[in-house]
């Protein structure tokens, strides 16, 4: 089953007919020394930290995969009013962190 993932409270055409409550999935993610390196030369010339841009890339990903498995462990069929957030949990490393409600719609 396709689960529908959106960051409004509504869906267009479906109406919410169970609310199941709050779903989440996070990830904490440290630099790698190499991406560092890349990264202090790119502030001597600028440009685009590719390699911290494709890190939260992953993180996004690996945090909204496991919010939508909690979903779908609890029987919804969406999640609405997702939002994502972040937190340093120590030097070096960080906290990507998703959460919405998760939703049977028809």
């Amino acid at each position: 089953m396709e689960l529908i993932i959106t960051n409004i409270e509504t869906i267009p055409g479906k109406t919410v007919v169970q609310h199941l409550g709050l779903v989440q999935g996070n990830t904490v993610r440290a630099k790698h020394v190499g991406r560092d390196f890349m990264a202090g030369l790119k502030n001597i010339v600028g440009g685009e930290l590719k390699g911290y841009t494709e890190l939260l890339n992953e993180a996004r990903e690996e945090a909204t995969g496991r919010m939508v498995e909690q979903a779908q462990a609890i029987g919804a069929n969406a999640v609405i009013n997702v939002r994502f957030s972040t937190s340093s949990v120590t030097s070096g490393a960080a906290e990507l962190f998703a959460y919405g409600t998760a939703v049977v719609v028809e």
